[in-house]
């Protein structure tokens, strides 16, 4: 059932035809850490989101099974990510107006949808439209996104109520409160940030969250700290999640379809630049268009588990990837461990401080703000950085949801903007070699007596037609007694209607002034559809496949030196 470089639609028939035994002992490990690193991380992702702690926990619990089932990556591990959570709280909360129900019953017919969405996304195969957003526009998006959420939970942090709709307006907010600090909850919580850190960089890869977790449970229990008014979680409802059909029409399509597609987009950007990092260090192939049916089995297991979306993020998978995962078994085991904590562990968590869950969060998001890679993007490309500028911004002033579509209209923006932007080589000969080079690049290329010879270092389409007409016609009003014009499309890979339409306007532009024009180097799309417009009748259609050279040195004494 498996195609070289393909995995079949049902990947498990794949890698447990060659599973091995001694991989168990590995997977069994790798399964149990992830757990250890998937309860605090769940409980406070599901605080973020606005939910009830345990939600959080049924997201990786059966999002983990369903991937499992349907994902292309071994390593991979699914469960709540911090954006998410956060699109989820901006913009769930505002359609659930106060309703607690209400909004538990969106948040899972969301993932419901955003199952939905990867169902059509894999059958239109439309994993290249998702990939449209660059990696310029991720790193703006990332850093906003880190940046929003750390400012969503420093109320928390300090002990504070905050408030506010996005970034500046919290910001404003809690700059108003800071002088209703608590400092028990503050040093609570900055202790807990040292600790998260510092674990970090000396223990990478093992579950110091949990440990963490742990010593501020016994801290606040020990010292009735929850009684001197230090917030915890209270109670957390023992048992598996009740499998349940999502309530549908609670929302409009026009309500419910910007949020899907909004949290499609980042799991799916995410949890594919995740899996490809580890299936290329494992030496593997990985399906992006199986991604899809991966993340919406996922999806759809979240959502019948009163669970709200779900997606593959880079943190968890590293952990499952030290710990030893060698295939999806891990999520399986990881799901298996996650249920015997709902059964039996919960009432362990009652005294968790809130604020540990802020610096669990806190320590999980701070590395998305990648400011060294925004000051490299303004030292090496402009464009680049303005996108990422633009993404950042937008996450900061509109939110997370409004946020990622606007990156991914800002990415086709600037694909369209950078192919109307092409590079157009006018061309001389090199003295020593003789070939014809960019002379803006070559101190060495000397120019053509009586000749314009250009080539457009890009397909010519409707976006670029008439940049490259322009930059022709400006070239010729500068040069004199010019006999002959050469187009060489040996760096034109596909041209459209549109630039077949402007070598029509270049040739009678050309005629009119009594100037004879060729093109030379065309491909075979090219001399196709440029043979069928009617462009042969006017240009020795011969010459279409010759070099530049050839066809200069035969018709133009002049082209040499």
């Amino acid at each position: 059932m498996s195609i070289q470089g393909k995995t079949s639609w049902f990947p498990p028939a794949s890698w447990l035809a060659d599973y091995r035994a001694s991989w168990l002992g590995a997977d069994a490990i790798a399964g149990v850490t992830l757990a250890a690193y998937a309860i605090p991380v769940s409980l406070a992702y599901a605080g973020l989101a606005g939910l009830p702690p345990q939600i959080g926990v049924y997201g990786y619990l059966l999002g983990g099974v369903g991937y499992a089932l349907l994902g292309s990556s071994r390593q991979l591990a699914v469960g709540p990510t911090s954006a998410i959570s956060l699109m989820i709280a901006g913009a769930v909360g505002i359609l659930a107006a106060g309703d607690a129900t209400r909004y538990e019953q969106i948040a899972s017919l969301v993932a419901f949808s955003v199952a939905a969405l990867c169902l059509i996304a894999w059958l239109f195969k439309l994993s290249l439209l998702v990939r449209l957003i660059s990696d310029s526009i991720l790193v703006g998006f990332k850093a906003g996104a880190g940046l929003t959420i750390i400012m969503s939970q420093l109320p928390s942090l300090f002990g504070v109520a905050g408030g506010g709709h996005n970034f500046f307006d919290r910001a404003i907010k809690l700059a108003g409160q800071l002088g209703d600090t608590r400092p028990l909850v503050l040093g609570i919580g900055v202790a807990a940030i040292v600790l998260l850190l510092l674990g970090e960089r000396g223990l990478p890869g093992k579950p110091v969250g949990l440990a963490v977790v742990a010593i501020s449970i016994f801290t606040a229990g020990a010292f009735g700290l929850a009684e001197l008014g230090l917030p915890v979680t209270g109670v957390i409802p023992t048992g598996l999640p009740t499998i349940a059909v999502p309530t549908f029409g609670l929302l409009e399509f026009d309500d419910l379809f910007p949020i899907a597609a909004g949290c499609l987009v980042l799991a799916y950007v995410e949890g594919v630049s995740a899996a490809r990092s580890f299936a290329a260090k494992h030496g593997y192939a990985l399906d992006v268009r199986q991604e899809f049916l991966g993340l919406g089995a996922a999806n759809l297991a979240a959502a019948f588990g009163h669970g709200y979306p779900v997606a593959g993020g880079l943190s968890q998978s590293a952990v499952n990837d030290a710990a030893g995962a060698r295939t999806p078994l891990a999520l399986v085991l990881c799901s298996a461990t996650l249920a015997l904590c709902l059964l039996f562990f919960t009432g362990l968590l009652t005294n968790l401080p809130k604020t540990v869950l802020a610096a669990i969060v806190f320590s999980a998001v701070y590395k998305l703000v990648d400011f060294p890679a925004l000051i490299r993007m303004w030292r090496i490309s402009r464009i680049d950085f303005y996108a990422a500028a633009i993404a950042l911004v937008s996450v900061l002033f509109l939110g997370i949801l409004q946020g990622v579509l606007l990156a991914a209209v800002a990415s086709i923006f600037l694909l369209l903007f950078r192919a109307s932007q092409p590079n157009v080589a006018f061309l001389g000969r090199q003295a020593a070699s003789g070939r014809y080079s960019d002379r803006a690049r070559h101190d060495d290329v000397e120019p053509l007596t009586g000749i314009i010879a250009f080539r457009p270092e890009t397909s010519l389409l409707y976006v670029n037609a008439e940049t490259i007409f322009d930059t022709v016609m400006a070239a010729l009003q500068v040069s004199a007694d010019v006999k002959l014009v050469a187009c060489d499309l040996s760096a034109s890979p596909f041209i459209d209607l549109a630039g077949s339409r402007m070598l029509h306007d270049l040739h009678q532009e050309l005629a009119s002034r009594g100037i004879t024009f060729c093109i030379v180097g065309a491909h075979a799309q090219l001399r196709d559809l440029l043979q069928a417009d009617g462009l042969a009748g006017k240009t020795d259609s011969g010459d279409w496949m010759r070099t530049l050279d050839s066809v200069l040195s035969n018709r133009t004494p002049q082209a040499s030196t």
